[in-house]
């Protein structure tokens, strides 16, 4: 994908290193890799229809999000989130600003920054793709039945690399904090 970027040689290394180890270690898990890929397919595919009709692709799905679960986020902190191009972003960004979705602001102490905030609409249009997202999430927890959130949740952190984790949970739970304190 043009729009991720490249891994250092180093890191390249020693995740070669942990693939080589954990395939002498067991079978792959065919059943489980497949599962992933046909999930986030459907996952995505439910706001892709939305996103299309707008002329929106998935990195704006991706940018919106985040800035609208982090109101007034520098644009530095949604490169590093999103682990795009600075190119890649300001494409994305440029179009969703020039739409109307997204806000810029200059920093209040520093003019330089560039923060990012969503409009009315763009507020609209992120609760409107979470909710789909939302509909599908909530249909298969309530199959699985009690404790399976917590289950889904353990799993998919786990997923995540160990020396990015505890910052993923970090911005989730500050998210999740200026949500619930925007419904107060």
């Amino acid at each position: 994908m043009a729009d991720i970027s490249l891994t250092t040689p180093n890191k390249v290394r020693s995740v070669a290193a942990a693939v080589e180890t954990a395939a002498e270690a067991r079978e792959p898990y065919w059943d489980l890799i497949e599962l992933l890929f046909f999930a986030y397919r459907d996952f995505v595919g439910d706001p892709d229809q939305v996103l299309d009709r707008l002329g929106f692709g998935r990195a704006h799905h991706r940018v919106l999000h985040f800035v609208n679960r982090n109101p007034g986020m520098k644009v530095a902190e949604l490169l590093d989130v999103l682990k795009i191009t600075k190119q890649s972003l300001g494409r994305v960004l440029k179009q969703l600003i020039d739409e109307g979705y997204v806000i810029q602001k200059e920093g209040a102490d520093d003019r330089r920054q560039r923060l990012l905030y969503v409009s009315p609409a763009g507020q609209a249009l992120a609760l409107k793709l979470a909710a789909l997202q939302t509909a599908r999430i909530g249909r298969v927890l309530d199959e699985l039945g009690p404790g399976a959130r917590e289950t889904a949740r353990r799993f998919l952190a786990g997923m995540i690399d160990a020396d990015d984790r505890e910052r993923v949970l970090d911005l989730i739970t500050r998210s999740d904090r200026v949500q619930s304190n925007g419904r107060d």
